[in-house]
């Protein structure tokens, strides 16, 4: 095994094990939301799993195989060894140090302050601290990619840069533009309130650098998927990408619209100009249009694929897809579930419609089929394809892989839809006992939650299998692993495609995008005179 696949793989690892306790919380969770009595049902140990599940699924989980994923992608699409290995080992410690340090302080119950982590809930030092050391390790990843990605196109003048490295590209420089907000708001404000050198934080400001980060964050994780889905699922289906000049348009638009979106969130927040609230929703609105190509141009490759297997008519090329492949199948539920979440994306984003459904259950009903569904059941499907690979081991257990995506399809809708609904009713997100002591209204909750624990159970059934089969083949048989293959396009891309290669100057236009969508609103926020909270505990 090499040591870039070592690497590759440690990431990986790291991803695997956070999923697996990530989803041990969840089944609780849904459980506690139904009301059954379980064993040490208690407020404090469901706002601890609350708190545990949604950094170690969308943080740690996302962050890691992502990362595990670029090191492939890099090495194997550019045909070149990756630079500055020792670098890149490093920040794998340093992620994996903070990644650490987050989960004892959360699992010690001194961070139950939820994946949002908003002030004035206030956490240990190290909650905060190794947070931004796993982003300080994913830094230290995006220079090791970028720096190979320049090396090699000093080497190949002229040349188009590989489609999965462009997409895997763009994922960075998203992340870069993200992620200096969470780090302010780390920095200058709840690491300094933590240790007790400021006795008090502004709540406000504090959300305004999260949504910086938070939104985008939903980009971070979809982009990597996105190439996966673009050069990876139609040679595993047996057919060719039906345009790649459309998938570098694609990567380019999440560049540019992907970061000035965060007031979408804030609707309800007080200071922030109803107009900045505005200019935000239309960029929210704006960014749904690379996702419609997305649509357009990866069914189109399904369908070459099914044609090129025989299908025949209007639709017989869907029989013909071979949906016993785990990544085939779960790539193509993935994005079944991502048109459920597209569509509730939409919804958030207007105003008016956003004032209905705001911290209602709707929310996770909406998220958990984007990163639940499109984002994580897609790492899962690639996963079966990728670790194998890597490894040099045969996939074990490969009858569980091929149904798991499927568990997961039907838990997904049993979860999400009806959870979507009570939203619609008025039940509360972020609920540890949705009776709320008889309430006649919480009444008509009752079946929708208990339908969302039947999800949640097959869910965990899912993640299990899904856990299984990565176990078993990490100490399986060995075989000579299969070359990493990417789809040929259908038609070589034109000299035109060469515009969408000049990213540095595309990442230029994004970060002046950021700086017109934030930074009048925070300096007319640091001008306004501003209340300070002190820190809250509840637990």
């Amino acid at each position: 095994m090499t040591r870039v696949n070592k690497l590759a793989l440690a990431n990986i690892w790291v991803a695997i094990i956070s999923f697996g306790v990530a989803s041990a919380m969840a089944m609780m969770q849904s459980l506690s939301r139904a009301s059954l009595d379980l064993p040490y049902r208690s407020a404090s140990l469901y706002y601890l799993s609350v708190t545990a599940h949604g950094t170690l699924m969308a943080l740690v989980f996302t962050t890691f195989f992502i990362m595990g994923l670029g090191y492939a992608i890099a090495t194997r699409s550019l045909g070149r060894p990756l630079a500055h290995l020792g670098l890149a080992w490093t920040s794998f410690w340093v992620a994996l140090g903070g990644t650490l340090a987050v989960v004892v302080a959360i699992l010690a119950g001194k961070a139950t302050v939820l994946y949002t982590f908003y002030p004035p809930l206030k956490a240990h030092p190290a909650f905060y601290i190794g947070a931004t050391l796993l982003v300080v390790g994913s830094w230290g990843w995006c220079f090791v990619m970028l720096r190979t990605l320049a090396l090699w196109r000093r080497e190949h003048p002229g040349e188009l840069i590989p489609l999965a490295m462009h997409g895997m590209a763009a994922t960075i420089i998203v992340w870069l533009l993200a992620t200096p907000g969470v780090a302010a708001e780390m920095l200058f404000q709840l690491i300094p309130w933590s240790l007790g050198l400021t006795p008090t934080v502004d709540p406000v400001l504090a959300r305004t650098l999260f949504w910086w980060f938070g939104h985008p964050l939903v980009y971070f994780w979809i982009l990597p998927a996105y190439v996966v889905w673009y050069t990876i699922l139609p040679h595993a289906a047996g057919g060719k990408l039906f345009s790649d000049p459309l998938a570098r348009v694609v990567f380019v638009m999440f560049i540019l619209l992907s970061t000035p979106v965060g007031f979408h969130h804030q609707f309800m927040d007080p200071g922030i100009p109803a107009g900045w609230k505005m200019f935000h929703a239309f960029n929210t609105m704006w960014i749904l249009f690379p996702s419609f190509i997305t649509a357009f141009t990866v069914i189109a490759s399904l369908e070459l694929a099914g044609r090129a297997r025989g299908g025949a008519g209007v639709f017989g090329w869907l029989k013909k897809l071979p949906w016993g492949d785990p990544l085939v199948a779960s790539a193509i539920c993935a994005m079944l579930l991502f048109a459920v979440g597209g569509f509730g994306g939409a919804i958030n984003a207007g105003f008016s419609m956003n004032a209905m459904v705001h911290n209602t259950a709707w929310i996770p009903g909406h998220f958990h089929t984007t990163v639940g569904s499109a984002v994580a059941l897609t790492f899962m499907g690639v996963s079966y394809w990728l670790v194998p690979r890597l490894s040099g081991r045969r996939l074990e257990l490969e009858p569980m892989a091929k149904v798991q995506p499927y568990l997961w399809l039907l838990g997904m809708i049993l979860f999400s839809i009806p959870t979507h609904i009570a939203g619609i009713l008025g039940m509360p997100r972020r609920v540890y006992d949705a009776s709320y002591g008889g309430s006649a209204v919480a009444e008509s909750w009752k079946v929708l939650t208990g339908m969302s624990a039947v999800g949640g159970l097959i869910l965990f059934a899912s993640a299990a299998f899904y856990l299984l089969v990565m176990v078993f083949t990490a100490f399986g048989t060995k075989s000579e692993p299969a070359a990493m293959e990417f789809a040929e396009p259908l038609e070589a891309p034109g000299p035109r495609a060469a515009r969408f290669d000049n990213l540095g100057r595309f990442a230029i236009l994004a970060a002046i995008l950021v700086v017109i969508a934030y930074g009048w609103p925070i300096w007319s926020h640091l001008r306004m005179p501003r209340f300070g909270s002190p820190g809250f505990s509840p637990f």
